[in-house]
């Protein structure tokens, strides 16, 4: 049951990777949220509880009805960065309260130092906020255990090598229920606003170490294979998601010979250690097996 006269939480990015967990660690503790969705059919992969409202970063007067009488935001840009000077605008006019899913871009370790365009986007978000008079708690994951799906399963689910450039690049991958969890927790107390977090696993793993442990989860041998750079940046030359790909590249370049960059948040605020990157395999472990990812 919700909690007596707690005002909602909008959850941005609600069908997202990390905004659909938020929505499921808010209402597990009796707080009433809202849902920002960009089309109206979103609703039907929602839990009933959730009050759906449709709107777009890229129309700030359409969060108008969804923010008001709304306690706090959990914001996830999803849009380009034209509009997000009104976005913050609206924020200002309707709530206090803002946990922003950022990057680690002031973060000390090359691995997150190299050019990329959504850290700078994510700087003058912060600006905004800060300028706008906002309570605001900055969340800033590292490399996510999810990417795992995306990059790595299709090749595992048939039987093939994972072929992938820098295979010495160590990260130390943050579960996603992690994410969600903190932002959760810092959403419901005030006692974060203010607050600069960075978000990581508890290891620092190779890639190639990764996938690894994704065979080690299966009860096979998953043959890597290095990839040269350039074969990787091929597929992606002159799409949107060519920039993407060289400051992947560039990162991964950056890390080699290194360990990741490690911090204890996780723990610090939950009270509990952030999961392994094993943990992790071994509850996805049908996605690198069946179906799609």
């Amino acid at each position: 049951m919700n909690q007596p006269d707690t005002p909602p939480v909008l959850v941005t990015g609600a069908t997202g990777r990390v905004g659909r967990l938020v929505i499921d660690r808010l209402l597990d503790a009796g707080v009433p949220v809202r849902a920002l969705t960009r089309r109206a059919g979103a609703a039907a992969t929602l839990p009933a509880r959730v009050e759906v409202f449709t709107g777009d970063l890229t129309v700030p007067d359409s969060l108008d009805p969804a923010l008001r009488g709304a306690g706090a935001v959990f914001l996830v840009w999803t849009a380009p960065p034209r509009t997000a000077a009104a976005v913050v605008d609206r924020l200002a006019a309707h709530v206090r309260r803002v946990v922003f899913l950022s990057s680690p871009h002031r973060t000390p370790h090359p691995f997150f130092q190299q050019p990329n365009p959504m850290a700078v986007l994510h700087a003058d978000i912060e600006r905004l906020l800060a300028a706008g008079g906002l309570e605001s708690t900055i969340l800033r994951p590292g490399m996510f255990a999810s990417n795992a799906l995306a990059w790595w399963a299709p090749a595992i689910r048939a039987g093939e090598a994972v072929r992938w450039p820098y295979g010495a690049a160590a990260s130390a991958p943050v579960d996603d229920r992690d994410i969600a969890a903190v932002a959760a927790r810092t959403l419901r107390h005030s006692g974060y606003a203010g607050g600069d977090y960075v978000l990581t696993g508890p290891e620092s793993l190779t890639q190639a170490a990764q996938v690894d442990v994704i065979g080690d989860v299966l009860g096979r041998r998953i043959a890597y294979e290095e990839m040269t750079p350039d074969a990787f940046r091929r597929p992606w030359e002159g799409t949107p998601a060519g920039p993407a790909a060289d400051m992947l590249l560039a990162a991964w370049s950056a890390a080699v010979g290194q360990p990741a960059y490690l911090t204890t948040t996780v723990a610090d605020i939950l009270g509990t250690a952030p999961r392994t990157f094993r943990q992790w395999a071994a509850d996805h472990a049908t996605a690198f097996t069946e179906g799609s990812a």
